[in-house]
C-alpha cells in the first residue's frame, strides 16, 4: 500500500505562506487607507479641515511601515523544514 500524502501542509509552512500573502496584500490596504479621507465629509465650518486628514495620514504610514517592519523580519527569519515528513515537496 503506497503511503498517503498528508492533507494538510505542515504548520510552520502554513504560516509563512499566510505571511508571505499579508505582505503582498499590504500595500493594497495602504492604498485604501490613503484614500479614505477622499470620502470624509468636509467639516461644517467653510475652512478647509486638513490638520485631522493630515495626522490621519501620517498615522496611517507609520502604522504601514512598522507592519511592513513585521512582516519583512517574520519572513526574511530562517525557514526550517519539519524533518517528520509532513510537508510535500514542490
Amino acid at each position: 500500500m503506497p503511503l498517503k500524502q498528508p492533507r494538510f501542509l505542515a504548520r510552520q509552512s502554513y504560516r509563512r505562506r499566510r505571511m508571505a500573502d499579508a505582505a503582498r496584500l499590504l500595500p493594497l490596504l495602504g492604498v485604501f487607507l490613503v484614500l479614505l479621507p477622499i470620502l470624509w465629509r468636509p467639516a461644517e465650518s467653510a475652512e478647509a479641515d486638513t490638520a485631522v486628514g493630515g495626522v490621519y495620514l501620517f498615522t496611517v504610514w507609520i502604522v504601514l511601515i512598522v507592519a511592513a517592519l513585521f512582516l519583512s523580519r517574520l519572513l526574511s527569519a530562517p525557514h526550517t523544514q519539519d524533518t517528520s515528513g509532513d510537508e510535500e515537496p514542490r
